[in-house]
């Protein structure tokens, strides 16, 4: 199907795409992330749901209304539901953390899923004050390549090295692009510790890892399991915070159809 709108709480058109059949099935993307992003892994769980992708606010085809707030995501995801007939959410990355926040703040959410929420545990570097503030100074600046390199070094960890050897690659650009987002997966995610909602999610929840992630994700993945009263990880054999999408959909169907 084509492109759809919803409309939020505070007029903000968010757009989202529908392919499959079954139950519904919400995808919420995390950082550099749009509905597109999802194409393989709406093809590979269409047969057994309804894939509803969107747009989160301020990206792709949806608007955004200032200021920003995490509520206002919320609302968003809770208006995707609404117009999808759906329960059932999936979220990658900051996406997940998302979509874990929206359960535990009482969303009609009766099945929870995300991969590798990028929490930082005890044991792992935390991320400091200063990249919150400097991402926000960059953005702000218009300085959107620096922004992107920021985040990667800095919150996702990548030597410099390689992030100087990624700007070099076609796909550069759309990072980009979405550069002015990074500053809400940060607000989404509160300091990147391990949030105390999780422990009021009383919902089924499965939590996905891949093996090729590095051991922080892979802690991350795990405390957010066992912080989940009704919480499993899952671990497959992908890369770095990344699973194929089959192995995702395998996994998706059994949790959420079981």
């Amino acid at each position: 199907m084509g492109m759809e709108t919803v409309t939020s709480k505070d007029g903000t058109s968010i757009a989202y795409e529908r392919t499959g059949q079954g139950p519904a099935l919400v995808l919420v993307g995390g950082a550099f992330m749009t509905r597109q992003s999802f194409a393989p892994l709406a093809e590979a769980l269409a047969p057994e749901f309804d894939v509803v992708a969107y747009d989160r606010r301020g990206r792709g085809d949806s608007t955004i209304t200032p200021p920003y707030a995490v509520e206002r995501e919320l609302e968003d995801l809770a208006a995707v539901l609404d117009a999808a007939g759906g329960s059932f959410v999936y979220g990658m990355s900051s996406g997940a953390a998302l979509a874990f926040l929206a359960a535990g703040s009482g969303l009609p959410i009766r099945r929870v899923s995300g991969m590798e929420p990028p929490y930082r545990v005890e044991g792992f570097p935390p991320i400091t004050a200063a990249y919150g503030a400097t991402l926000a100074r960059l953005t702000e600046a218009g300085r959107f390549d620096d922004a992107v390199a920021h985040f990667m070094v800095n919150g996702v960890g990548q030597p410099k090295e390689v992030v100087d050897q990624m700007k070099a690659d076609p796909f550069w650009p759309h990072l980009v692009a979405l550069a002015h987002t990074l500053v809400h997966d940060n607000a989404v995610m509160a300091g990147y510790r391990l949030p105390a909602h999780l422990s009021r999610i009383s919902v089924p929840a499965l939590v996905l890892s891949s093996t090729g992630s590095t051991p922080w994700l892979q802690a991350s993945a795990e405390a957010a399991a066992s912080a989940l009263p009704a919480g499993r990880h899952v671990q497959r054999d992908g890369g770095f915070h990344d699973l194929p999408p089959e192995t995702i959909a395998a996994a998706l169907t059994e949790f959420f159809k079981g």
